[in-house]
């Protein structure tokens, strides 16, 4: 008998420990600004090589409509990370709650108090996984990071292994091999982020030569042209047509190398800068991959390849993050893992801040209470090819109430408005038709001959053509009805005076924020 009981609870605890171990593994992998349309993997055209990516795009399912759901600061990093780590949307995450930044995010009715304890890492904590971060230092959610239990966090941007994206690389290595070294079967969550391709763009010297680029900080002259470069955006301009009601942010005007030019020369060096970092990230990668092949833990293990949010860096006449373009408002997306087919793609229609219900959802853990966000595992098994039909996104880090962008099908509008710099500009897009989004301006003589992009005549803004008045009208029913779900804090011109205000807000900031909104509404 004694012998049986033995045995029973041998068999009870290697079943235990067996069901343990192969629970799996999450790698999320976060590249700082970068446009989908770099990689080949969205771009057949681009001249950046990223074996590493294109292997996880052939072994596992690209995103066609991965987005990021926009910023309320200049730094459009850091709502973009909050959302990622708290599955909540742009409106319901917190700030440090400067006047005019995030106007809902002191209020608990929006953001909740106890946040922190219900983000990403505290909730596999909570379930039993080992986790572990190492990224960029700022710009983030330093409540919900400090939950990770190893946290290797630096700005690394430099043009060597030790300063730039290698050293993030080694973080993990060092943290798998201790793990190997400690026999810990635990399962696990790493948060594998890098501090490029975000300015200042230092590639390694090897990597720059075979890109043609320069390290260039000379505002008095150009950098020198090089065949070697990459050539300019299909979608590229030497100015934005109007103001977009950000213009003068730090990316538009001081990025060093670029600061306002936006000639040839100095895009098509920039992005040579670009792809050297992307380049060296894509190998930091691969080191990593082999390191869980060489452990046996790489077959269980879900693969995350993302970005922040994108970058234009010439595309329509703009250098930074703060616009909703489809080179910004998306972002890259693949993931490899256990049931996912090989060399799919989808469309998908997720936002970022999906990514915590959905590793919830992939590992059996309990989504917390507090996540808004969708799970996509029902796309990643293949039973369905999109998580939702509409599309919001939102900046208002410059002129109040800045920039709104609504998607549907293959519609999309985009508004700007700013009544104290007498801003107001609607664009409206069929994506099928125009997927570059070019305007008349992407016509001109001049630009075609540099980019050697000659657009159809039907590719334009479509907002002034009368034949799309009735798509203009439901389009911008539907960016109000987007508006009201995701409480979004300001409205438009021609919009109710209906929306949500902070119980903290001072009577002196109410009454005015009343007043603009009367404004807008006449």
């Amino acid at each position: 008998m004694k012998f049986l009981l033995a045995l029973t609870s041998l068999w009870f605890t290697t079943t235990v420990l067996a069901a343990e171990t192969s629970r799996p593994n999450i790698l999320f992998i976060l590249a700082d600004d970068q446009s989908p349309f770099d990689l080949k993997v969205y771009d057949p055209q681009s001249k950046l090589e990223t074996p590493t990516i294109d292997r996880l795009a052939a072994e596992g399912m690209v995103f066609d409509g991965a987005h990021q759901m926009g910023a309320w600061c200049g730094g459009v990093c850091t709502p973009s990370r909050h959302m990622i780590m708290s599955g909540r949307t742009l409106w319901h995450i917190p700030d440090k709650t400067t006047p005019g930044r995030s106007p809902l995010s002191a209020d608990p009715q929006y953001v909740p108090t106890d946040l922190p304890s219900h983000t990403m890492a505290a909730v596999f904590n909570n379930a039993g996984y080992d986790t572990m971060r190492t990224c960029k230092r700022g710009n983030s959610y330093a409540a919900a990071n400090a939950q990770f239990t190893v946290v290797r966090d630096a700005v690394k941007r430099g043009n060597t292994d030790e300063s730039g994206s290698g050293w993030h690389a080694q973080q993990v290595l060092d943290y798998l091999g201790q793990r190997e070294a400690s026999q810990d079967n635990d399962p696990f969550l790493i948060y594998f982020g890098f501090s490029h391709p975000h300015d200042t763009r230092m590639g390694k010297p090897e990597l720059l030569a075979k890109y043609g680029a320069v390290n260039h900080k000379d505002k008095k002259s150009l950098p020198p042209a090089n065949p070697k470069q990459p050539p300019l955006p299909p979608n590229y301009l030497p100015t934005h047509p109007f103001d977009n009601t950000e213009m003068n942010v730090r990316d538009e005007i001081n990025v060093s190398g670029v600061w306002r030019n936006r000639d040839e020369q100095t895009i098509r060096n920039e992005l040579g800068r670009e792809f050297a970092c992307s380049e060296n990230i894509d190998i930091q990668i691969n080191k990593v991959l082999d390191k869980l092949e060489a452990m046996g833990e790489l077959d269980n293990t879900y693969i995350v390849y993302t970005s922040d949010h994108g970058m234009a860096i010439g595309r329509h006449g703009l250098q930074g993050k703060q616009n909703l373009y489809e080179h910004t408002f998306r972002v890259p997306f693949i993931v490899k893992g256990p049931g996912i087919q090989s060399g799919t793609r989808v469309l998908g229609n997720i936002y970022l801040l999906d990514v915590l219900a959905t590793f919830c959802d992939l590992t059996g853990v309990e989504a917390p209470t507090t996540c808004e966000g969708q799970s996509f595992k029902p796309v990643l098994m293949g039973d369905q090819a999109t998580v939702r039909d509409t599309l919001y996104g939102s900046y208002s880090g410059g002129n109040k109430p800045g920039m709104r962008c609504v998607k549907q099908g293959d519609w999309k509008l985009i508004r700007y408005e700013s009544p104290d710099g007498g801003v107001s500009e609607t664009q409206l897009f069929n994506l099928a038709e125009n997927p570059l989004e070019l305007l008349s301006e992407h016509h001109a003589p001049s630009v075609t001959q540099l980019t050697g992009t000659k657009p159809l005549a039907h590719q334009v803004n479509l907002a002034d053509d009368p034949k799309y008045a009735g798509k203009l009208k439901e389009m911008e029913q539907i960016l109000l009805a987007e508006m009201h779900r995701n409480d979004d804090p300001f409205r438009l011109q021609g919009q109710p005076n209906d929306a949500p205000q902070p119980k903290n807000t001072n009577k002196a900031d109410s009454a005015a924020k009343t007043k603009a909104a009367k404004k807008r509404s006449k």
